[in-house]
């Protein structure tokens, strides 16, 4: 029955370590049963066939081995949308929900230009598209799978028309000005490998590490964002823990103003706007 099958995947994933275990098992169920997570409350009583179950048991078994449910579960939710997501960009975070909130809150010109850099799965800037249908959004990334990824957001959620995908390093191929620059880059040490979690090293590593200090490729878009922002242009950075003093002091050196910091709902310094010119 759907409430015992519920209870030992349930145990299954807490044996094996994995946070919320109840939780990650009652969405792999759902998903296997093509129902939505609080229908299986309707439905305890119900006995499962084989067809069903042996899915169930190959998916429980890979999320045990820290394969992501999001990767299992082909989707991920992120600002009320569905996006795909899967092993060929970085799994989207509940932090970048935020920025994405903050960056709404900020832009005043409803057909501003706006560029999303290390697009990733391309949902910081499918999410502008949905809120800004007026402005001209351009999302560049290095890797091609993550790209490929993105444009295939772009189609499911009929956005295709309004972003434009653009393979580059930074911001090397962008030509343009814009009124805002907005990433989420990777802000990882190498050195820091060790710490994170299995699910987290599912991501691609392209993704991950910035290099040995972490704070290599914000350091380098602070440096290179005046030459594509308009006058006044606002940058809007997601950055990593204990590296707000440094990102401070490059932008005050390069000549930034209205220079901000907001938390996460953790109460961790996450984001960082500042403007130019």
């Amino acid at each position: 029955m759907v409430l015992q099958v519920l209870q030992s995947s349930t145990e299954y994933l807490k044996k094996h370590r994995i946070e919320n275990p109840r939780l990650n098992a009652e969405h792999l169920l759902a998903h296997v049963l093509g129902r939505k997570r609080i229908e299986l409350y309707l439905d305890f009583e119900r006995k499962l066939t084989e067809t069903e179950l042996g899915p169930l048991r190959e998916l429980v078994k890979r999320r045990g081995e820290g394969e992501p449910l999001q990767h299992l579960l082909g989707t991920v939710e992120f600002c009320g949308f569905t996006f795909l997501c899967d092993k060929r960009a970085m799994v989207p975070r509940p932090e970048t929900e935020q920025l994405v909130e903050l960056v709404e809150s900020k832009i005043e010109n409803r057909e501003s230009r706006i560029v999303d850099v290390g697009t990733g799965s391309g949902v910081i800037a499918l999410s502008l598209a949905a809120k800004f249908p007026e402005a001209k959004i351009l999302a560049v990334d290095v890797s091609e799978d993550a790209l490929a990824l993105a444009q295939e957001n772009a189609a499911r959620l009929n956005l295709s028309s309004r972003v434009r995908f653009l393979e580059s390093r930074l911001l090397e191929n962008v030509e343009g000005a814009f009124d805002l620059i907005v990433a989420n880059l990777p802000y990882i040490s190498t050195q820091d490998r060790h710490t994170l979690s299995r699910e987290v090293l599912r991501d691609p590593e392209i993704a991950l590490f910035a290099g040995a200090r972490g704070d290599e490729l914000v350091h380098e878009l602070i440096a290179n964002a005046p030459s594509r922002l308009r006058p006044g242009g606002m940058l809007a950075l997601e950055i990593g823990l204990g590296q707000r003093d440094v990102f401070l002091s490059a932008l005050a050196e390069k000549n930034y103003r209205d220079i901000c910091l907001k938390n996460d709902y953790n109460g961790v310094t996450r984001f960082l706007f500042a403007r130019y010119g």
